[in-house]
């Protein structure tokens, strides 16, 4: 499998996985990596257990395979005969893709800006401290400076908390956000034995879990764009395949930007993950491509987007996944004038800093 080196697992004797559990995981990385095909993720299944042996003699791989169809993980195609994975592991492929990459973020508290607007009737606790007023829940009272400040005002010996003794810990706003996730999946995405496609897909399927399950009043539209640009379902994301496609990047930015405008919210933003310049415009006459270089006639229409986005306060966030310096050159123009941010990361960061620019994006200013 191009552009992936296979360890052994690290299985610690505490793990009180089943053998079923322990290669289910296994199994739903690899059906990410193969677009959800699940023969060939059973063939590097059997693979694996000849040199790692994931399996004994107790349970083997058969009886994982019985297994995954008896508790609907995979299901047989009528049409074809085929066997195809569920809804069901759909789920949680997404699921697992939030732990790995969101669950890595909490623990190195990346992510966390507040926003510097408070208030009485804000939507959670922030960090700065004030004196109590009428109208305050009590809730928001915090019981240890206040009791600091009674003894600091009226002494140890007779203990007395008053009033002004009283201090709240201030409520932060938060908005509803609109966000187009824009994937490239041009040809470049799997060059020179790199796969790009797949971090791009986790990092998709864990924003999307973790918007329609801790920001259900956020909306996610999702798109891909090659030649042309179309949007996806999040259900469709596992199955994401790169084609033989040049970058057409302003197609995708036209339709996110279309995706925007159906929206009622007033907070509204566009990320964007690609590894390659664009090369690909679509005209009248057909395709106008060039792989040679950055071409000024494509720059300039992606340039023209990127300012029309900024008049109607759309800011975009590239997250640029390649080091050629030229290229990195054009996505610090294309942000200059969009006033949007500008990202230029390695895969293994890559959702990292996805989540920390979502988290402080939906965080504004009123």
């Amino acid at each position: 499998m191009i552009g992936y080196r296979f360890s052994p697992p690290q299985i610690g004797s505490g793990n009180q996985q089943s053998p079923f559990q322990k290669l289910l995981d296994i199994f739903l990385q690899l059906s990410t990596i193969t677009s959800g095909d699940v023969s060939e993720a059973m063939a590097w299944m059997n693979n694996l257990d000849r040199q790692y042996q994931l399996t004994d003699d107790q349970y083997g791989m058969g009886n994982f395979y019985r297994d995954l169809k008896d508790k609907g993980y995979i299901r047989e195609n009528p049409q074809d005969g085929q066997f195809e994975i569920t809804a069901k592991s759909e789920g949680k492929i997404r699921k697992n893709a939030l732990e790995e990459i969101f669950g890595k973020l909490r623990k190195s508290k990346r992510g966390n800006h507040h926003t510097p607007f408070p208030g009485q009737q804000g939507d959670e606790l922030g960090a700065d401290r004030r004196p109590w007023q009428f109208g305050d829940a009590p809730g928001q009272i915090s019981m240890t400076d206040s009791l600091r400040n009674a003894q600091i005002n009226h002494g140890i010996s007779a203990f007395n908390l008053q009033e002004n003794d009283l201090e709240v810990v201030e409520k932060e706003f938060k908005t509803q956000t609109s966000t187009v996730l824009m994937i490239d999946i041009s040809h470049s995405m799997i060059l020179y034995g790199e796969d790009r496609i797949t971090p791009a897909k986790k990092v998709a399927m864990a924003l999307a879990e973790m918007i329609t399950k801790k920001y259900p009043k956020d909306t996610l539209d999702i798109l891909v764009f090659g030649n042309d640009a179309w949007q996806i379902e999040i259900k469709d994301l596992p199955y994401l395949k790169v084609g033989p496609y040049h970058t057409n990047t302003v197609a995708g930015l036209e339709l996110a930007m279309d995706l925007l405008r159906r929206r009622k919210n007033s907070n509204k933003q566009i990320f964007m993950i690609t590894d390659g310049k664009p090369s690909c415009l679509k005209e009248p006459r057909g395709y106008y491509k060039n792989s040679f270089g950055l071409d000024r006639k494509i720059v300039n229409k992606c340039l023209n987007l990127a300012a029309q986005a900024r008049r109607i306060h759309i800011p975009i966030t590239t997250f640029m996944i390649a080091s050629d310096p030229y290229l990195q050159q054009f996505v610090r123009e294309f942000t200059e004038v969009n006033q949007g941010n500008a990202y230029f990361s390695g895969l293994q960061g890559l959702g990292d800093l996805v989540f920390e620019d979502y988290k402080r994006n939906r965080r504004r200013n009123i």
